[in-house]
């Protein structure tokens, strides 16, 4: 997977989002988003959209921003 623009990687993230929202629990939705995140990004697609998220994370939805906050500080 190639590291793609900042909207690309924001719409990758949502869809993420999308499919672990089934989740009863929050924190496991959240944790599901992480671990994919972690698995399938390489290093350079996760420090974009970290970037994106610490310049305003336009586009994020709640759930991948929520990932995306915690992958931050890990």
């Amino acid at each position: 997977m190639s590291s793609g623009t900042v909207e690309h990687l924001t719409q990758m993230a949502n869809d993420i989002g999308a499919y672990f929202h089934a989740e009863p629990r929050r924190e496991d939705a959240v944790n599901g988003v992480v671990g994919h995140i972690k698995r399938y990004w390489t290093p350079r697609m996760r420090q974009k959209i970290v970037e994106h998220l610490r310049q305003g994370g336009a586009g994020l939805e709640d759930l991948p921003r929520e990932a995306v906050e915690k992958l931050a500080v890990s």
